[in-house]
């Protein structure tokens, strides 16, 4: 599995192409302000784009999409259903911000925590990790090493809790059971920031430091 960030906009905000090695098969993760950059590569290297994969609906995670779909017609559109409301209040709720952001496509599938999302011989788990936002999710490939963890946690830092649909007591225990319980040497790549690994967070990560061993201290 290969993951690259495209980093980009006012937020830096990391968009992912993920490629399976062995098909091509590709899927884009959260194509905000770089989705443009993040299409061409698709296209000028012939990669078999299968999906576009949302972790949650906050507009610069999601302000691409539609460059994505103009490539890309009938390309299906994934977001957790708790996060749906979010996404439709997006022209909005960018507004709030100061920013104009024109409505997406309408996302047409439903992701399921608990359920495996495959794109050619590579796949991920489909984690609940709400708290920054209600319909947050992670993806987990444990054969490749690698989760996408959206704005979950960061390097030395964990998502804001203060946007509609924040919670931090949520966040918390979502990092608790889907992230700390990880691998310690499995690579994290959040949506703001370099990558990380799940051992380096749980020992050096300020935030975390009464979340031990994937249990309250």
């Amino acid at each position: 599995m290969r993951v690259r960030a495209f980093t980009g906009g006012a937020f830096a905000e990391n968009g992912y192409l993920v490629t399976c090695a062995a098909t091509g098969a590709t899927v884009v993760v959260d194509p905000g302000a770089s989705a443009g950059r993040m299409v061409a590569a698709v296209a000028a290297e012939a990669l078999d784009l299968q999906a576009v994969l949302l972790t949650h609906a906050h507009l610069d995670h999601i302000e691409g999409v539609h460059l994505v779909r103009e490539a890309f017609p009938g390309i299906p559109i994934w977001l957790h259903p708790l996060d749906l409301e979010l996404y439709r209040a997006l022209p909005s709720y960018a507004a709030a911000f100061g920013v104009r952001v024109h409505a997406q496509p309408e996302p047409d599938r439903e992701l399921v925590p608990g359920a495996r999302f495959t794109f050619g011989a590579s796949g991920f788990d489909v984690r609940f990790t709400p708290g920054h936002a209600p319909g947050h999710v992670s993806f987990v490939s444990h054969e490749a090493g690698v989760a996408l963890v959206g704005d979950v946690v960061f390097q030395g830092s964990i998502g804001r809790t203060d946007l509609p649909g924040g919670d931090y007591a949520t966040l918390m225990a979502s990092i608790r059971d889907e992230i700390l319980t990880l691998p310690d040497d499995m690579t994290l790549h959040p949506g703001h920031g370099p990558a990380t690994t799940v051992g380096m967070e749980r020992m050096a990560n300020p935030f975390l430091a009464g979340l031990q061993g994937g249990r309250l201290a």
